[in-house]
């Protein structure tokens, strides 16, 4: 019989994010008799409420799931949780723990669980309860026995099927409003150094009826997204194809499903399923990660580039599914010309997110290790982020930086989106425009403030009105892309509402014409025209610029008066904004 109380604790990055490890080894604890606590924090709560509210539960063992953006923090914690709670057991668990562990044990740990943790945390629990007797027989764990720190053998890993589905009924409104993580494999094929999960080469799946009954009761309870954390997902193409097509054959119409994937290695098969899903019910995140050959070779990614994009530009064309994009700053190699290189091919493909990250020195990564011989310097502190290279100075880094929120605030927001596929062609490269972008904003020290809305609008048109001729085709792309995302009252200074009276007229006369409504906005048929014309906004633009945003700017749009619809109560599911359509022109 249990009697000790056991509570397991989670700093999450933020709200959203929630804690799949920890649920886990709940249920498989659970599943053999151990009743396991858990409580959710994040790392923007204060280490004074973090510490009261564990002290409150009064708990004999408390464990920590690690990882580089809270193993700082929890560190602090579990100093001043020792002093108020002297005989509890601290346990450590988690990427971030299960290498180069040794000072953990100056800072009051009791036992640090290495690598997969269901079955060890349960032995762990055991044998503070007094049901194992010698500390050794646990395999996976590390401990100090008062000279050295001893280190067990490692366990054999689970199969899968063996832990319990982590979620129900309760689970689900425990995590309202939070992402909804899942796993169908372990491992990875790769061998990318930078990444922790080349350490582990075996690739373990769930059977294909288990993984179909869990996703089922995502779809059976309308959850918003799933996101498989599933390393390269389709590494095995039979278990993905499967996967994808019960999705398919079981949408709901709702819910959402995220895979990490590798471009490269899609076939056919794989295009014929994919095709098929409706607009938004996947999401693939593609790790490009540079297209510098000799980096590829250094840090062991083998990536077929060619296929890659031309793969990535296929599912493009299929406007159905969201893709996300990665770059990673600091690599061996990588100058900062050649990282530029690499941001212009990923931009190429017009994704919908293009993520620039920065190299973190993971505690058991093959680059870790290499460091010194790629001159790589970084932070020695979690998460270990590069400072600079051999190749890109810390100068240059920082500009990194800034390059990067400027894609954050006006491309993956897709608050500009459409203007800078415009605006970038009158650079000698996408990269060059981002980069003078940057420029132009820390010059106006625009980073030491926060801007709303229109003040954003209004940079992007000052910045451009420096660098391109055609300031009246410009204007229509940043009109359009401001009602794309609001439903704009008051025009900034720089864009006159011309021929408002006309424009007014036509919508007046569009919205109370019922096969209009039923046509462009039929989910609106219900409401009075004032009612929709409040729902709906209709402008006049000087250009059919519908021409180039449909065809991703192969094609120039031509001057002509015409009027574009814009729905706020029916969002674009591919890209978060309103729907769009083109009703008219003179």
């Amino acid at each position: 019989m249990i009697s000790i109380k056991t509570v397991f604790v989670a700093l999450n990055a933020k709200f959203i994010h929630s804690s799949l490890a920890l649920r886990s080894i709940r249920k498989y604890c659970g599943k053999l008799g151990i009743n396991i606590d858990i409580v959710e924090f994040t790392i923007n709560n204060s280490k004074e409420f973090i510490v009261s509210e564990i002290y409150k539960m009064k708990p004999d063992v408390i464990g920590f799931s690690c990882y580089i953006w809270n193993i700082e923090m929890i560190l602090d914690i579990i100093s001043v949780v020792k002093k108020i709670l002297p005989k509890v057991k601290i346990v450590l668990g988690g990427p971030e723990v299960s290498y180069e562990f040794d000072y953990l044990f100056q800072k009051n740990i009791d036992i640090v669980i290495i690598g997969e943790g269901e079955k060890t945390a349960f032995e762990v629990i055991s044998y503070f309860n007094g049901d194992i007797c010698d500390i050794r027989a646990i395999n996976g764990i590390a401990f100090f026995d008062g000279k050295s720190v001893v280190v067990t053998k490692k366990g054999i890993p689970l199969e899968l099927d063996e832990i319990p589905f982590v979620y129900d009924d309760f689970s689900m409104e425990e995590l309202r409003n939070k992402i909804i993580y899942y796993e169908s494999s372990r491992g990875c094929p790769y061998k990318c150094q930078y990444c922790l999960s080349s350490v582990e080469q075996e690739v373990r799946f769930l059977s294909r009826k288990r993984v179909f009954s869990d996703l089922k009761f995502f779809l059976d309870k309308s959850v918003k997204q799933v996101k498989f954390v599933d390393r390269t997902f389709n590494c095995n193409k039979k278990f993905a194809v499967d996967i994808w097509n019960f999705l398919i054959e079981n949408d709901n119409g709702v819910t959402n499903f995220h895979f990490e994937i590798s471009a490269d290695i899609i076939d056919e098969d794989m295009f014929d399923v994919l095709k098929k899903a409706r607009r938004q019910l996947f999401q693939l995140e593609i790790g490009v990660q540079s297209t510098n050959y000799d980096t590829l070779l250094a840090i062991k990614r083998n990536t077929n580039l060619d296929k890659l994009f031309k793969k990535a530009v296929r599912i493009k064309n299929f406007k159905n599914i969201h893709q996300h994009l990665d770059l990673i700053a600091g690599l061996p190699f990588e100058d900062y010309n050649s990282f530029g290189k690499s941001f212009d091919d990923v931009y190429s493909v017009y994704p919908e997110q293009l993520q620039l990250g920065f190299l973190k020195l993971l505690r058991g990564s093959g680059l870790r290790k290499d460091a010194e011989n790629y001159g790589i310097v970084y932070n020695e502190k979690a998460p270990y982020e590069v400072l600079f290279t051999d190749k890109v100075s810390f100068d240059e880094m920082i500009l990194l930086k800034y390059i990067s929120e400027m894609v954050e605030i006006y491309y993956n927001s897709g608050k500009c989106v459409n203007t800078i596929k415009f605006a970038a062609g009158y650079f000698e490269r996408p990269f060059l425009f981002f980069e003078k972008l940057t420029l132009y904003w820390i010059d106006n020290k625009y980073h030491e403030v926060s801007h709303n809305k229109m003040k954003l609008y209004t940079i992007m048109y000052e910045f451009c009105e420096l660098h391109i001729d055609d300031i009246d085709r410009l204007k229509d792309f940043l009109k359009f892309d401001m009602f794309l995302n609001d439903n704009v009252k008051n025009f900034p200074y720089w864009l006159e509402q011309n021929d408002f009276d006309s424009t007014k007229a036509f919508a007046k006369d569009f919205f109370g014409n019922l096969e209009n409504v039923k046509k462009y906005v039929p989910h609106l048929e219900n409401f009075n025209p004032k009612q929709i014309s409040r729902m709906c906004h209709i402008e006049k633009f000087s250009y059919n610029i519908l021409k180039s945003v449909e065809s991703d700017f192969s094609e120039d749009c031509e001057k002509e008066n015409c009027f574009i619809l814009f729905d706020y109560y029916g969002k674009n599911d591919l890209i978060g904004n309103s729907l769009y359509y083109y009703v008219g022109g003179k």
